[in-house]
């Protein structure tokens, strides 16, 4: 096996895409930020371009989608030798740059070894094992416990079996293994999109001048599910009770033909920002933006009318989004799922208030968790009288092929 590097001529400048890497993984580690929005500091302060940040981006995101498995692979060729937090994540990036990402081997071992420090020689006799014997590392991996193959937590992944069964449940981890693609929802609101045919579409890579004009909004077509249900009509008063960063906003706007009202709302100035900022962009021209926290039992003085309808996407665990979110699966704890079922029975009674006589309120989440979603509406329903389900929709990301959802509509009688 040759490591010979390319020839001098042949190389572009050096950009320390591994160094950076490790930077990313160490702060995220600490638990406090999330690697996209570390992803997109880092590419921002170093003017990385397309190209070289893509490369941080696959580098970081499968080390985290596979770190349990990466760790496997450490132990097997170490014999378990304890390594400090650096050298094991060099090792982690490593490992994940030959024998997942299959990047050229020269550059993944000499140019990891160079950002790890003092554990270089560690670091790279590691490394070069790993390329001797990785068709054997590999041939191993399918007859590893399901936890470790896919680097899910054990607690999640005997949680999903007690509720979806061993089919559905590693067909779920399996799927989260797999990078999910770019969607774009195509806005219709845009004068250019008025006639265009399309309602979601997968990228290449990110539209960015169709981004900023407006004429499209990166979602997945799951987030539709909700907005679709709920069917505002044109003329009527509807809430979007939690409505930052703004994509269903536009998509009620957009079934509403821009007519009517839509009071959009949600808690931090910062989100409202950001909402405002793409509710502009989107040529959404019937929405009214207020700043107001749900799990509050006082009413709002714009919510003294009522609404016809009301969206109520909730906070959740994030269950069905774990392909996009790689984090959520290492950050999640069975509490937080308890936890988030306090505060979203909390915002579904108050909102439930505010409904006009006859009008619909869809409560929707992006998790697949019975707790978050079937079980809470049943709740909720059970102790407050003078509300009935109408129906429910959701999606199973292997099933359906797109992120998990839940959607339900409630009408108040």
């Amino acid at each position: 096996m040759s490591l010979r590097p390319p020839s001098a001529s042949s190389r572009p400048p050096a950009v320390p895409i591994r160094g950076m890497a490790l930077d990313v993984l160490g702060e995220w580690a600490k638990g406090e930020r999330f690697a996209a929005d570390l992803l997109d500091y880092i590419q921002r302060e170093n003017g990385l371009s397309q190209p070289d940040a893509a490369f941080l981006r696959d580098i970081v995101l499968t080390t985290l989608r596979n770190l349990s498995l990466l760790d496997h692979w450490i132990d097997v060729i170490t014999e378990g030798k304890h390594l400090d937090h650096r050298s094991r994540w060099g090792l982690r990036i490593g490992l994940c740059q030959v024998l997942i990402l299959k990047v050229s081997e020269y550059a993944a071992v000499n140019e990891t070894v160079a950002a790890t420090g003092r554990a270089r020689s560690l670091i790279n006799a590691v490394l070069r094992r790993a390329c001797r014997e990785s068709e054997e590392l590999l041939a191993m991996v399918p007859a590893l416990p399901l936890e470790t193959r896919t680097s899910h937590p054990k607690w999640l992944i005997e949680h999903w079996l007690g509720l979806f069964g061993e089919a559905k449940t590693t067909a779920l981890c399996e799927w989260n293994q797999v990078p999910a693609p770019m969607c774009a929802r195509v806005n219709h609101l845009h004068p250019e999109n008025a006639s265009a045919s399309d309602d979601f579409i997968v990228c290449e890579q990110l539209p960015r001048e169709d981004l900023g004009a407006g004429k499209v909004y990166m979602q997945d077509p799951s987030t539709a599910l909700a907005p679709r249900l709920l069917a505002p009509q044109p003329g009527q008063r509807v809430l979007d009770a939690c409505a930052a960063p703004g994509g269903k906003t536009a998509l009620l706007a957009q079934l509403m033909e821009n007519k009517g009202e839509i009071i959009a709302c949600d808690v931090s100035p910062g989100r409202l920002r950001r909402l405002e900022g793409n509710l502009y962009r989107l040529h959404v021209a019937n929405a009214q933006i207020e700043q107001h926290d749900w799990a509050e039992p006082q009413p709002p003085p714009f919510a003294a009318a009522g609404f016809d309808r009301i969206l109520l996407d909730v906070p959740c665990s994030n269950t069905g989004v774990m392909r996009r979110r790689v984090d959520v699966r290492w950050r999640l704890t069975p509490e937080d799922i308890t936890a988030q079922v306090e505060t979203q029975t909390l915002l579904l009674k108050n909102c439930l208030r505010v409904l006009k006589p006859g009008g619909i309120l869809v409560y929707s989440t992006c998790s697949i968790e019975p707790a978050e979603n079937e079980q809470l509406v049943a709740s909720v329903l059970e102790t407050t009288p003078g509300y009935e389900l109408v129906t429910t929709r959701h999606s199973f990301p292997p099933e359906d092929q797109m992120d998990g959802a839940f959607a339900a509509a409630i009408r108040r009688v």
